[in-house]
C-alpha cells in the first residue's frame, strides 16, 4: 500500500518540481525588464501627482508662507484664508464656476449628437463624394484653432450671441475631432449585427439609435470627457466673446485673481483646486469606459 501511495503522489510531485524549476530558470533579463518598467511607471506617476499635491498644499498657506524661500511643501501655519477670499463675494467665483459647468455640459451634448450622426453617415452609409467629405473634415484638424478666432467672432457677432452661453458652446461644437474619433470606432464594429437588424426590418435610424450607440458607449464616454475638458479649460475664446463679469467662465475669471504688480499664490492655487474638482469627478466616473475604449481600439488595430 505504501508503494501505491507513492506512485499516486509522484505525478503531482513531479509537476511541482517542474514548476519550481521553471521559476528558478526564469531569464534574469526578464526580471530586470519588469523591475525597470515598474521604476519608470512610479517615476511617471510621481511626476504627475507631486505637482498636483504641491498645488493642493499651497492653497492652504498664507501669502507669506507661499513665497517663503526656501519653500516648504507643507503649510506653516495651516490656513484656509485663500478659500475664504474666493467665497467672500468680492469676485463671483461661484457664478463663474456654474457658467463653466453649464457651457461644458451644453457643448458636450451638442458634440455627441452632431459627431455621432456625422460619424455614422461617414462610416456606414454610402453617398457620392463620401471620401472627399471625410478628407475635408480631417484636413481641418491640421489647421491651428487660433486661425478660426476672427471668423468665429464675426459669426457670433452676426447671430447676436456675444456675451451669451451660445458664444462659448456653438463654435467649439463644430470641431472635426469628434466625427473622426467616432467614425474610426464605428468602422470597427462588426457589420453582421446591422445586417441581421436590416433583415428584421430595422432602418438606419433605428440601427443607429438601438445598436450602434449602445455598442459605442466607451467611445462616446471618452469623447464626452475630452469635449468637456476642452470647453472647461478654454481661456482665450471666452475672453473675446464674454463681456460681462457675471457671464465670464472660471478659467479667464481666475486670471483676475493675479494682481498687476503682485500675485497671491495661495489664492491662485485655491482657484486651481476648485477648477480641478469637476475634472477629477468626471474622469473618475468615466474611467472604466475610457479604459474599455482604449482597449477596444488596441485590440481592433
Amino acid at each position: 500500500m505504501t508503494t501505491t501511495a507513492a506512485t499516486t503522489a509522484s505525478p503531482a510531485t513531479a509537476a511541482e518540481v517542474q514548476t519550481r524549476t521553471v521559476r528558478r530558470r526564469r531569464p534574469t533579463g526578464q526580471v530586470w525588464g519588469k523591475a525597470l518598467l515598474y521604476v519608470v511607471l512610479i517615476i511617471g506617476a510621481l511626476m504627475i501627482v507631486l505637482p498636483l499635491l504641491w498645488i493642493f498644499l499651497t492653497s492652504f498657506k498664507t501669502d507669506a508662507d507661499a513665497i517663503d524661500n526656501p519653500a516648504s511643501p507643507f503649510p506653516n501655519p495651516f490656513s484656509i484664508s485663500a478659500y475664504e477670499t474666493l467665497t467672500n463675494g468680492q469676485q463671483p467665483i461661484l457664478t463663474w464656476f456654474l457658467n463653466s459647468l453649464a457651457a461644458g455640459a451644453l457643448q458636450t451634448v451638442i458634440i455627441l449628437i452632431t459627431a455621432s450622426m456625422g460619424a455614422y453617415a461617414l462610416a456606414r452609409l454610402e453617398f457620392p463624394g463620401k471620401k472627399i467629405v471625410f478628407g475635408a473634415i480631417v484636413l481641418t484638424l491640421f489647421v491651428p484653432p487660433v486661425i478660426f478666432l476672427i471668423p468665429n467672432y464675426l459669426l457670433v457677432q452676426d447671430f447676436g450671441w456675444l456675451d451669451t452661453i451660445w458664444a462659448i458652446t456653438i463654435p467649439g461644437a463644430a470641431g472635426a475631432f469628434g466625427i473622426f474619433f467616432l467614425r474610426q470606432f464605428f468602422i470597427n464594429l462588426p457589420p453582421e449585427i446591422e445586417e441581421a437588424a436590416r433583415l428584421d426590418g430595422a432602418g438606419d435610424i433605428r440601427i443607429f439609435a438601438q445598436i450602434i450607440l449602445p455598442l459605442s458607449r466607451p467611445a462616446i464616454a471618452t469623447l464626452a470627457v475630452l469635449s468637456f475638458l476642452s470647453n472647461w479649460n478654454d481661456f482665450l475664446w471666452p475672453v473675446y466673446v464674454l463681456l460681462s463679469p457675471e457671464h465670464q467662465t472660471l478659467q479667464p475669471g481666475l486670471a483676475v485673481l493675479q494682481g498687476a504688480y503682485s500675485t497671491h499664490y495661495a489664492i491662485v492655487m485655491a482657484g486651481a483646486v476648485v477648477a480641478s474638482v469637476p475634472v477629477l469627478i468626471l474622469f473618475t466616473l468615466a474611467q472604466r469606459h475610457i479604459v474599455e475604449s482604449v482597449a477596444a481600439s488596441g485590440l481592433k488595430g
